[in-house]
């Protein structure tokens, strides 16, 4: 059906709108090119969280308050020039452009500097105590020690299952073998640990044994370094008769012991090659010259480089310095996703090989053995059981055997008031026809025996003629009864 309009012959043409599609890539790409332009170098204030340094040496962190947040990419060559250490809940002021990451479609903030902003109260702490000692004058150069050119024994305040004594060991024994390291162990963090430190110190002076103290730690946070920066161990190391070396932390780590020691090494292993340097003085001097002049550089280096973003460039020098910087997150993202993958076959394998230790477990021969050895115990205690009864038994036949034997000798039988007789060389008499008149005979009684000459010898038949007939002996006392 026609519409009224059209009935009437009348027609009315609308305005038809102009409809523009956006491809996704397009879109970004623009957006990007006007937030850059607008926001081309600016200052941003908030704290650090979620700070994640990359292998590639770039760096990424979130900067956060309340209610907001921004995330912040710091190139390689930018965080190369700074002079401080971020890390989460610092408060930091970062200087950049804002830009758009497009594979992400995330606004971000690439960032050129940076420095901190205020300080905690473990810094306000070290602040006010370094104010304090250096107004007592433990800073002053005057009071420092010379150190000896060339120690015969250093000792080495430090953790003894630390990476840092390890180090410090393999490069004085590269250096200087002949030298001598006598090694005090220490907590170096945790309440206990200035009360260990300053202990070792006074230890290793009263000793008279070393030549040079190092004190060495390796690097951490303001936290970890707390023992380093307390009053114990700074008046410790002022009232040390051992020149002191203070060798805490990284080079950019700064504590009390630094400030009070007689000298500051970097590292705990420059600490090692310092003490191991005949003209350690030159050595002193070159560095501290070196690090002076790094500094400059660098300072230069920024100055230079705030130049410079102040000038106009070409765009396509622009273009290929952010194509650059974008392959490089990207090539950051793809790492940190590699990593991943890895980390989840790693553990794959590793469940693996539980479950296979556990199936062999179950079959461990050990078991087995275990098992074995058991029943080897319980024979051989059988054993022994049977051996005592058997070794019983032998003893109580030997003994009925004594026993017979004891009544059968003829001795037992002398016992019974019997007497033996013997002829003058020695023969038993049995017989009387074994003897005559005049013979001497010997009687063997059981408590002695004697001498007697026959006087006469009959044969008898019987028990009367025995007795009736029995010959008369003279006796003649001879021997010892005893015999």
């Amino acid at each position: 059906m026609a519409s009224p309009e059209e009935q009437l012959g009348l027609r009315f043409d609308a305005p038809r709108e102009r409809r523009r599609v956006w491809a996704v890539r397009e879109l970004v790409t623009q957006v990007r090119g006007l937030v850059e332009q607008e926001y081309g170098d600016i200052w941003v204030e908030g704290e650090i969280s979620n700070f994640r340094p990359a292998p590639s040496g770039h760096v990424y962190f979130t900067l956060k308050e309340a209610d907001a947040q921004l995330p912040i990419v710091l190139f390689r060559r930018q965080a190369m020039l700074l002079r401080f250490r971020p890390e989460d809940g610092l408060h930091v002021l970062v200087r950049g452009r804002v830009s758009i990451y497009e594979q992400r479609g995330q606004l971000q903030l690439v960032a050129e500097t940076m420095e901190p902003v205020g300080a905690g109260s473990l810094q306000l702490a070290f602040e006010q105590l370094k104010e304090r000692l250096k107004g007592e004058g433990l800073f002053n150069t005057e009071r420092k020690q010379a150190l000896p050119m060339f120690p015969r024994t250093v000792g080495i305040v430090t953790s003894p299952t630390g990476a840092v004594i390890r180090d410090f060991l393999n490069i004085v024994s590269r250096r200087h073998s002949g030298l001598n390291v006598l090694l005090y162990p220490v907590s170096v963090q945790g309440e206990s640990s200035p009360g260990e430190i300053e202990a070792a110190l006074a230890e290793l002076n009263a000793s008279q044994l070393v030549d040079l103290i190092v004190l060495a730690r390796g690097g951490g946070s303001l936290e970890d370094l707390a023992a380093f920066n307390s009053e114990r161990v700074a008046r410790a190391i002022a009232s040390s008769g051992v020149p002191v070396v203070s060798a805490v932390g990284h080079e950019t780590d700064f504590t009390i012991a630094d400030f009070v020691s007689d000298l500051r090494a970097p590292t705990p292993s420059a600490a090692a090659e310092l003490i191991t340097e005949a003209q350690h003085k030159i050595a002193e001097h070159l560095a501290t010259a070196s690090q002076r002049l790094e500094r400059a550089a660098r300072f230069q280096l920024l100055q230079a480089r705030q130049r410079l973003t102040r000038l106009p460039v070409s765009r396509a020098e622009s273009r290929l310095t952010i194509l650059l910087h974008r392959l490089d997150q990207r090539l950051d993202d793809a790492a940190q996703r590699m990593d991943g993958a890895v980390g989840a076959r790693l553990r794959q394998q590793q469940n693996r090989v539980a479950d296979l230790a556990a199936a062999v477990m179950r079959h461990d021969p050990r078991q087995q053995l275990a098992h074995a050895r058991a029943h080897f115990v319980d024979m051989r205690v059988r054993l022994d059981r049977c051996l005592e009864r058997l070794i019983d038994a032998s003893a109580s036949r030997l003994n009925a055997l004594n026993a017979r034997l004891h009544s059968l000798s003829p001795l037992a039988v002398l016992d019974r008031g019997y007497a033996l007789l013997l002829s003058s060389d020695g023969v038993v008499i049995r017989s009387v026809t074994q003897i005559a008149a005049g013979d001497r005979v010997t009687a063997r009684l059981a408590d002695g025996s004697f001498t007697s000459r026959v006087e006469s010898a009959a044969a008898g038949t019987g028990d009367a003629a025995a007795t009736n007939d029995v010959p008369r002996k003279k006796t003649e006392k001879r021997g010892n009864p005893s015999r």
